[in-house]
């Protein structure tokens, strides 16, 4: 089992950076790929980027490819999401998600441990 909790998110212009954080405990978190979602209402959630269990792979969305950067940190037990060149389009919550071995990467329902979500609003 491994918790997740996210923060980091805000309120920012477009163009602006965010930079999320998701903060694991629990099981050994170099076990663990992971992942951030987004959801907006009414619409299902989407898969943002992706990392492995030691970092040297990383997956993108094609609507952030060039924008968003994910990293984690071992040492802190952290997952990051730098968010630059924002736009009112990534406007979202953002969900932070583990999985030991995820069967698709990019598809949620591979993902068995989730996060309470951070805001992240971008005005025009």
């Amino acid at each position: 089992q491994v918790q997740l909790v996210e923060s980091g998110g805000g309120l920012v212009e477009a163009g602006g950076s965010l930079r999320l954080s998701c903060v694991a405990s629990g099981r050994t978190f170099s076990n663990y790929y992971m992942a951030w979602f987004r959801q907006t209402p009414g619409k299902e959630r989407e898969f943002v980027a992706a990392i492995s269990w030691g970092g040297s792979s990383t997956y993108y969305a094609d609507s952030v490819k060039g924008r968003f950067t994910i990293s984690r940190d071992s040492a802190k037990k952290k997952v990051y999401l730098q968010m630059n060149s924002l736009k009112p389009e990534d406007t979202a919550v953002y969900y932070c998600a583990a999985d030991m071995n995820p069967k698709a990467t990019m598809s949620r329902v591979s993902y068995d441990y989730w996060g309470q979500g951070t805001q992240v609003t971008v005005s025009s």
